[in-house]
């Protein structure tokens, strides 16, 4: 059965255009609500949500579907991906949701759902539950006196906080750091602060102002120009920038300069491997993952395990191989000690444990390894499959015989939007610039 609903990471698109709409959620919520109705207990799911306007359509939808099925709906609010993930097994859930579009602009949004153990389903699951929307949802109607009930719950950013604030080191207070936090308008906006104010930080929140269209607006992870300006003109100690829905972070330094999820990566591994908490002797990351952090890992006797792009695959590959560290350069950093998935807050409190510790400039803690020149490029299109294309086919081999073993290339489509994403990277940077031209040359020549 092909896929018409679940991309890389759960469902999405433009709010109330297909399959974004009310009657797609309401559809969502009574497959999955059917397919984890298992025994004779009362069924629980719990939904969390980030900032979107849109956000409130689709809950409301979900949340008729999943009670139209007999299943008790906790409503969480804005809250970040991770803490959905977490709640789902502290409360003993049989399904988690997350309303969010991650780093998207506000007029997407999108649907991601945890299985009863905190994490994202599989592949062979989200099948199964578009099965299911489209036959059978007729008989797993509730009786009317079987029917769901749903509630707000009032406590679950605090108990997030409390979460969050256990992941430091319990000898480590984060005084005296000045720290720059952007939550881009979503999901952590409330929560984010309070867990840096807490442990001890001074605290200084951008980002947190959410009125349903400004989330990811000029701001948060994949907008970092304004965070690093604000940790410039306060002079900080770090910047640290969240996207919607928190499972990614990028961090920028004391003198603004950004460091990305490669380098954080490669930081968390030489420091657990200084305190012997890596459980696999080496990292889990997608092949985006810069070849200097490969390199890097090496030295250290650790490797590097690439996968395909998803946080989800990372997180799978971790688990039926036994590693607790692994991530995406984007910024989504999985610690499987503590989460089931990406958790940006998290893995911003374990550099900033090292940082503590250290008593050095951010610059110099963070400044892991040298990077490879490597350049991404998207190339958008309107329809069909531009990668099978002959002329494209025969310009991606000749760039990959022209980088040979100095570099490498990875060319694909994106999960999430119509677009293919080349990148090329090598220690030849006019090589790298001149391989990715060529492709993007020949991808819009075919996309027009």
């Amino acid at each position: 059965m092909t896929r018409k609903y679940f991309g890389t990471d759960g469902i999405r698109g433009m709010a109330n255009d297909w399959p974004m709409t009310a009657e797609s959620a309401l559809r969502v919520g009574m497959a999955a609500g059917r397919l984890f109705t298992r025994g004779n207990h009362r069924h629980r799911v719990v939904i969390g949500k980030d900032t979107r306007l849109s956000g409130y359509m689709i809950e409301s939808a979900l949340v008729s579907g999943f009670t139209s099925v007999g299943m008790d709906v906790f409503q969480f609010g804005p809250l970040p991906t991770p803490a959905v993930a977490m709640l789902t097994r502290s409360l003993r859930a049989d399904l988690g949701v997350m309303i969010s579009a991650s780093h998207n602009a506000y007029h997407d949004n999108g649907i991601k759902l945890f299985g009863p153990d905190g994490y994202k389903l599989s592949d062979d699951q989200e099948m199964q539950i578009e099965a299911l929307m489209h036959n059978g949802l007729d008989t797993a109607l509730a009786k009317p006196d079987a029917l769901g009930r749903a509630k707000r719950i009032d406590d679950a950013q605090a108990r997030y906080i409390e979460f969050a604030k256990r992941t430091l080191p319990r000898h480590l207070r984060l005084d005296g750091l000045r720290v720059v936090i952007d939550c881009a308008n979503g999901a952590a906006y409330k929560v984010a602060p309070e867990v840096l104010w807490e442990l001890g930080a001074e605290v200084v929140s951008i980002g947190v102002d959410p009125d349903g269209f400004n989330i990811n607006d000029e701001c948060g992870s994949t907008s970092p120009e304004l965070l690093c300006r604000k940790v410039r003109e306060l002079r900080a100690d770090i910047g640290i920038a969240l996207d919607g829905d928190a499972d990614r972070v990028v961090v920028a330094d004391e003198k603004g300069t950004l460091v990305d999820g490669d380098q954080l990566m490669g930081l968390i591994a030489t420091d657990w491997q200084k305190r012997q908490k890596l459980t696999a002797p080496g990292v889990v990351a997608t092949v985006m993952s810069n070849l200097g952090l490969e390199r890097y890992l090496k030295s250290l006797d650790l490797s590097l395990v690439r996968t395909q792009v998803g946080d989800r695959y990372v997180v799978e590959h971790m688990r039926r191989n036994g590693f607790n560290l692994g991530g995406e350069q984007s910024g989504h950093i999985v610690l499987s000690d503590f989460t089931t998935t990406g958790d940006g807050l998290v893995a911003a409190l374990q550099v900033l444990g090292v940082i503590a510790e250290s008593n050095k400039r951010v610059s110099e803690v963070c400044d892991i390894f040298d990077p490879l020149p490597q350049l991404l490029k998207n190339v958008r299109y309107k329809s069909g499959e531009p990668l099978n294309d002959k002329s494209v086919r025969a310009a991606i081999g000749e760039a990959e015989a022209r980088l040979g073993s100095s570099g490498r290339l990875v060319i694909r489509a994106s999960g999430t939007e119509p677009l293919i994403r080349v990148m090329a990277e090598g220690d030849d940077v006019s090589l790298v610039k001149a391989v990715v031209d060529d492709i993007v040359l020949s991808l819009e020549q075919v996309a027009a």
